[in-house]
């Protein structure tokens, strides 16, 4: 890849006027204001899917998922049905934009909490269209492998063992292309642990969707301030023992065991 094809370009002047109601909890929120949203592709109960009113990136088509009508509230929280529900249309939308052939490649994913590189508080996912950066060359196939949490058919939930960044990582892999139910709880009970049960304090984290010829895989990654390891020199680190992070999560969750 070109140099040029490496990186994206941020734009500062659109940027500096998004909302930013993570850290300012006083800002009005867009996404509650539904009347008044603009570009908005489908909606599906309070799930809206609808254009980024705010395109910081250059060559890219960016476009939001508003998750709920639930200002304060997260997918961890969410009923199973609309958990579900969000997960699959997220993944139909995503798949879709992909399959045009119009992009070098798709992201999918989501943030949460002010470590997280999001700004505005409001549960939403993204959907970005990268017009000339291949984001899976840097992606291996060693980052979804885990020691395993539990499985059900062909969904395997696991703790990496080589994770991308480091140091706790979970990866939640479907080999079923078409029904994301035991996923979407896997994911909710790694957000849920991160958020209520984690060692350390924790209030934020990412989740991010690939997709491999077998596979459609989720990893959630909780955030903290990052080493300066990986930002000097891409190492990640991984704990010297994850066996006891796994019983942690088996004890918080019983049906796991």
């Amino acid at each position: 890849m070109s140099k040029e094809n490496r990186h994206l370009i941020f734009d500062l002047s659109i940027g500096k006027t998004k909302p930013e109601s993570i850290v300012n909890k006083e800002t009005s929120c867009p996404f509650c204001d539904v009347e008044n949203l603009e570009g908005i592709f489908e909606k599906r109960g309070s799930i809206i899917y609808l254009q980024n009113k705010y395109p910081t990136l250059y060559n890219t088509d960016q476009r939001l998922i508003i998750e709920s009508d639930i200002c304060d509230s997260d997918l961890s929280q969410y009923p199973k049905g609309h958990a579900t529900e969000l997960i699959t249309f997220g993944i139909e939308k995503w798949l879709e934009l992909k399959r045009r052939g119009d992009f070098a490649s798709v992201l999918f994913y989501k943030n949460h909490g002010p470590l997280s590189g999001g700004t505005i508080a409001h549960p939403h996912m993204q959907i970005v269209g990268l017009k000339e950066v291949r984001y899976e060359e840097n992606i291996r196939q060693d980052m979804f492998e885990g020691l395993l949490i539990h499985k059900i058919e062909e969904v395997e939930f696991n703790l990496s063992t080589h994770p991308k960044m480091g140091f706790i990582e979970f990866n939640i892999l479907s080999g079923n292309k078409h029904s994301f139910g035991e996923m979407t709880e896997y994911i909710q009970r790694a957000i849920d642990f991160i958020l209520n049960h984690f060692p350390f304090n924790c209030r934020s984290y990412n989740l991010f969707f690939y997709e491999t010829d077998e596979s459609i895989i989720a990893k959630v990654i909780p955030r903290f301030v990052a080493s300066p390891l990986y930002i000097g020199y891409t190492i990640p680190q991984v704990p010297h023992e994850l066996e006891p992070m796994i019983e942690m999560i088996k004890t918080v969750f019983p049906e796991l065991k």
